[in-house]
């Protein structure tokens, strides 16, 4: 934050473009800001710390919605806890995402009609990062069009120099502990990416597959097995049956004979099976099925890999050289011509595992990659919340962390890429394996080489919080900003990188936990409530919103849906009517200077103040108070309604509107009202600032002649309150909005003036005659004046004459149809409070509602005869 962030305002500017161009404003500013260096955040600084670290965008991403989404909120949260006088840091950067970036690159190859092997890996990681400097990080140009107030200087990136030193720091120390290990297991592969994948990287699907019984074995060794997977038969190494299923105790121990091949294989017995389903027998494949592996293991049998990493079949010469579902179709056709077909069911729907990257379908594979013993690093995870280090919100989303946390499996880490952070252990020409840190020197000598495999890219995302403040190193800004106050993120990836997070952060940092409070949020769907999606034709680009609306439009209407942990429906409308929030903001304000609002000198006291004045300044400071409670909360969809109700219904559409009058009397009277509204757009524009940062920072400017808004002291409640004003203005907009309902009803234009009697004596209405009379279109009553409509409202009586314009026998009918419903009303509230059934069994605030929709029917009704005896006879 600059030296001169507190500086004292200078004489405002007082004149505006007469419409908001947001293209005029937003970029100009948004340099400015950085030029000036108000997200920069020193280490140094004696102020109190906040923190939040972007989820790192991929490299090869740009902006869509749900990044928009995210975004506006952090930075809401960060802008506020600048001008609350914290050192905030929000820290940028981006992810390498190893196997997206590697398939880019790899396509422009495949255009040269080259592949990666051409070139060899030192040449295709240059090729790679040659990319990433053309035409990755195009994200971060389009933060700044949102307006991120992020840390620039502090950029980071999963593959630079400090980040990798972290990566290589932590590995030899789980490796140490022995808590990273090297082993055979199955695992997703990706026959189109050549790569493992992680359980959480494989999204399933219904997809339409065919079962098929086939019999095993001859005469009385017959076992019918059941599969989806016709072409793993080949690498079947047993039939498994429950121990206590009477149908095959005869054959338990036996070898029976595996159709298509020359092999026997055994009938053991395992209670995994469950005799319930279909025949009771399953067929064991421990090369090509995790369950079918941990059969294998428990009764030492072997694992024969019938397929290669594209999924063809390299084994048994018939089949050799298909593609799995190729093969699938020539098995069963030569399973059916040896009469083997015991029954075919197709279509079959199952759900089966697809790559989430390409969609391709997963191939379990037995494969020796590296592991991540999860089990105590997840318990402290677990721990972290259960004790409440670490706040969920919102809290009913503990249940799915917890779910995730306390029965993860151990992690494969390992992927058959190039890019990516190499695994850093050597292999010897004896079988040694040496693991090394990036301070010591590998192996050499004949023999010697590192292993090929690069780690899963949430490896490095993981230690997110604290490698980007310089861990391993103890630097000043891992002393300052750690832990981090707030990881906000979609309750998607709670699994992929919150999990991983905390389990890095609580090991590397000594218990320490990487943030204090993990805030969900749902994902961004289309108005309809539908999931976006290029197949649904609704995928928008939030680029094109600001383009056509401006960027604070598209950030409040994002905040406005934001409800904690739950989905976001947005749609075009919305972010015009958000646009048009902006424009009212910047018309108000407009007329608030061309009235003389200012924001010199200290407030008038309320002894000289209207009971307008008082009215708003009451509001205000209940609102100040509001908005901090929801954003103490993360109640961001809250926060933005609260804000907009306030500004655009009280301040510009009663209190501006209420000035009016007082401006054109002129006199002392409006000059504290022109202070009181100064007051109350310095503060509303501050409350905004953070959820629509360019508009406020440009009117906030003008108003007050501060330097920025950005740099401003967020406001505080100053307790002020004053309930008579507040009930005596809500009186008087009880009469306008009355009046202005039977206007319309009768037809009447908005601007058309009406000859009207106000009876006010007596009431704490009197004073605003003038306002009541201006608001209404109401002249003062001349000769001939003649009452032909009396509307009774609030104490005061309101005698229009609309001779010539009103059809007394369609308002008759109007005002005997509310009659009925609010007889209705009664008569139903009368009802279950005379029940005492009802009574007994009800809760208080139940009882409370009836009693008060009573009160209201009964108020209407008394209205309603009033207004019918105030009309003339027909």
């Amino acid at each position: 934050m600059t030296e001169n962030a507190q500086q004292q305002p200078t004489a405002p500017h007082t004149e505006l473009p007469t419409q908001y161009a947001p293209a005029d404003v937003e970029g100009t500013l948004y340099e400015r800001w950085v030029e000036r260096g108000y997200f920069a955040a020193d280490a140094k600084s004696d102020k109190p710390p906040y923190t939040i670290v972007i989820p790192p965008p991929n490299v090869t991403g740009s902006l869509h919605l749900g990044h928009a989404f995210q975004h506006t909120l952090m930075d809401a949260l960060t802008r506020r806890k600048r001008m609350q006088g914290y050192e905030a840091l929000w820290l940028p950067g981006m992810d390498h995402a190893g196997i997206a970036t590697q398939n880019k690159v790899e396509q422009q190859l495949a255009e040269e009609g080259k592949s990666r092997h051409d070139l060899g890996r030192e040449e295709f990681v240059e090729r790679v990062w040659q990319w990433k400097e053309e035409y990755g990080g195009r994200i971060l140009g389009q933060m700044r069009r949102l307006g991120d107030g992020v840390d620039w200087d502090r950029e980071r990136f999963t593959m630079d120099e400090g980040l990798s030193k972290a990566v290589l720091t932590i590995f030899k120390r789980l490796y140490e502990d022995e808590l990273i290990y090297r082993a055979e297991r199955i695992i997703n592969w990706c026959p189109r990416c050549l790569t493992a994948i992680s359980d959480i990287e494989v999204e399933y699907q219904e997809d339409d597959g065919e079962l098929v019984s086939i019999k095993y074995g001859e005469g009385d060794e017959t076992l019918v097995v059941a599969t989806t997977r016709a072409e793993t038969m080949l690498g079947d190494t047993a039939v498994a049956v429950h121990p206590d299923d009477e149908r095959y105790k005869h054959l338990v121990g036996k070898r029976i004979k595996l159709p298509l091949t020359d092999r026997t294989i055994p009938v053991v017995a395992d209670t995994h099976v469950d005799p319930e389903f279909g025949t009771g027998a399953v067929k064991v494949t421990p090369a090509h099925d995790p369950n079918d592996f941990a059969i294998g293991q428990r009764h030492g049998l072997e694992s024969i890999t019938v397929m290669d990493e594209r999924a063809v079949i390299t084994v048994h010469g018939p089949f050799e050289g298909l593609d799995r579902f190729e093969a699938r179709s020539a098995i069963v056709a030569a399973l059916r011509s040896q009469g083997r077909i015991v029954a075919e069911k197709r279509p079959y729907v199952h759900s089966v595992g697809h790559c989430s990257r390409c969609k391709t379908t997963i191939e379990p594979r037995l494969s020796m990659q590296w592991w991540v013993k999860v089990g105590p690093l997840a318990k402290a995870a677990g721990d972290a919340v259960r004790d409440g280090r670490v706040k969920i919100h919102p809290e009913d989303m503990s249940k799915r962390y917890f779910d995730w946390v306390d029965n993860m499996h151990d992690w494969c880490i390992s992927r058959q890429l190039w890019w990516g952070h190499r695994i850093p252990v050597w292999y010897g020409p004896d079988g040694e394996v040496v693991c090394v840190g990036p301070d010591e020197e590998p192996p050499t000598g004949e023999g010697w080489r590192q292993d090929t495999d690069v780690l899963d890219t949430w490896f490095s995302s993981g230690l997110w919080p604290f490698s980007t403040l310089g861990w391993p190193e103890q630097t000043e800004d891992l002393r300052k900003f750690y832990p981090t106050d707030v990881l906000l993120t979609g309750h998607d990836i709670i699994f992929f990188w919150v999990a991983r997070m905390m389990m890095f952060g609580l090991y590397a940092m000594d218990g320490e936990v990487p943030f204090k409070t993990i805030a969900l949020t749902g994902l961004v769907r289309d108005e309809r409530g539908k999931k976006m999606s290029k197949s649904f034709g609704n995928v928008v680009d939030p680029l094109d919103w600001m383009d056509k609306y401006g960027s604070d439009a598209v950030r409040f209407t994002l905040a406005r849906g934001a409800n904690p942990g739950t989905d976001v429906p947005i749609g075009e409308d919305w972010v015009q009517a958000s646009r048009n929030f902006a424009n009212k903001i910047w018309n108000a304000t407009r007329f608030a200077l061309m009235n003389g609002a200012t924001v010199e000198g200290p407030l008038p006291s309320p002894e000289q103040m209207s009971a307008t004045d008082r009215w708003i300044l009451s509001r205000l400071n209940k609102t100040v108070a509001q908005v901090d409670a929801f954003y103490e909360d993360f109640q961001f969809a809250k926060l933005s309604d609260a804000l907009f109700h306030f500004a655009w219904d009280e301040v510009f559409d009663w209190y501006v509107e209420l000035s009016k009058t007082t401006f054109q009397a002129g006199g002392e009277g409006a000059e504290v009202s022109q202070r009181v509204l100064g007051e109350v757009l310095d503060v509303t524009l501050k409350l905004l600032h953070p959820v629509v940062p360019f508009v406020t920072d440009a009117l906030w400017t003008t108003l007050t002649g501060g330097e920025s808004v950005v740099i401003a002291e967020w406001p505080s409640d100053s307790g002020f309150r004053d309930d008579a004003a507040e009930r005596e203005i809500e009186t008087l907009q009880s009469v306008i909005t009355e009046v202005r309902r039977f206007r319309a009803d009768q037809g009447l234009q908005p601007g058309q003036r009406v000859p009207a009697r106000l009876t006010l004596t007596g009431t704490a209405l009197a004073p605003h005659e003038a306002a009541i009379r201006q608001l209404l279109r109401l002249q003062p009553e001349g000769e001939g004046f003649a009452a032909t409509a009396t509307l009774p409202v609030a104490g005061a009586t309101v005698a229009l004459d609309l001779s010539g314009t009103i059809d007394v026998a369609a308002e008759r009918k109007r005002l005997a149809k509310d009659l009925a419903a609010a007889e209705k009303e009664r008569q139903q509230a009368e009802a279950k409070l005379g029940n005492e059934a009802f009574l007994a069994k009800a809760p208080d605030n139940v009882v409370d509602k009836i009693r008060g929709r009573l009160a209201k029917a009964d108020e209407d009704i008394k209205r309603i005869q009033a207004q019918l005896e105030g009309l003339p006879q027909a």
